[in-house]
């Protein structure tokens, strides 16, 4: 028998709503039922970011580091950084190099003497702000224009997951998470609703179930790799 040759199926909001609602125990019957199940599964993906790292969720980006600033700006969706480098000779291939800086507390940085000293920055503190955040390097950063840098800070991030739209658009999660998705809000939705709380257990291990197999495949399988610090080594420690 002929196969489809196509692997693209997604689903739209209303459809994961409809579905959802089915297995709940009735059918999505107005547009209220659409739009609690909106505000249940935002509810639901900010719970997921909650539980752990989404890989779809990871991006990467820069901030031109400038002379004597040492707080910068982060975009607003950011939910915290994975990773990052110091930068120096960007574009340029024999004098690119990515440099190791370290993240700290805040508690580490308030314990910084002088936190004007100018050099190339060797730590960075995350401030993981409600609405803005930001990164402030240590030693602050002794050459560089917006323009014209001469370091970079270059970052991984994770990234708030996109909020759910009004029908027509389809979730912004990888395809191997629809039906965790859509066991999870058919779960929400039944909590809410008195006439279907007997099925609530059911619903629950449905749910906890399809996460469960999703995000033991949404990670990293590369082998892990342990560094120890320069400064340890030979140091009898």
């Amino acid at each position: 028998m002929a196969v489809t040759g196509t692997t693209d199926f997604n689903l739209e909001f209303t459809e994961i709503a409809e579905e959802a609602w089915e297995r709940a125990g009735r059918e999505m019957r107005s547009g209220y039922d659409l739009r609690t199940a909106r505000r249940s599964m935002n509810l639901m993906t900010i719970e997921w970011q909650n539980r752990g790292l989404n890989m779809w969720t990871f991006d990467e980006g820069y901030i031109n580091l400038v002379q004597g600033q040492s707080t910068y700006d982060l975009p607003a969706d950011t939910i915290d950084l994975l990773e990052q480098v110091i930068r120096t000779g960007q574009g340029n291939v024999s004098t690119q190099a990515d440099l190791t800086i370290t993240r700290i507390s805040v508690s580490t940085y308030a314990t910084i003497p002088n936190k004007l000293t100018q050099a190339r920055p060797i730590q960075v503190w995350v401030q993981r702000l409600r609405d803005n955040p930001k990164i402030t390097v240590w030693p602050v950063p002794d050459q560089g224009t917006a323009l014209q840098p001469y370091y970079v800070f270059k970052y991984w991030r994770m990234r708030r997951i996109d909020d759910a739209g009004a029908g027509i658009q389809t979730p912004d999660v990888q395809f191997r998470f629809l039906p965790a998705l859509t066991a999870g809000l058919a779960y929400h939705i039944a909590m809410k609703t008195p006439e279907l709380m007997d099925r609530v257990p059911m619903l629950k291990a449905a749910y906890d179930e399809s996460f469960a197999l999703a995000a033991e495949e949404d990670r990293e399988k590369a082998a892990i790799r342990f560094v120890p610090r320069q400064m340890f080594i030979g140091s009898g420690v």
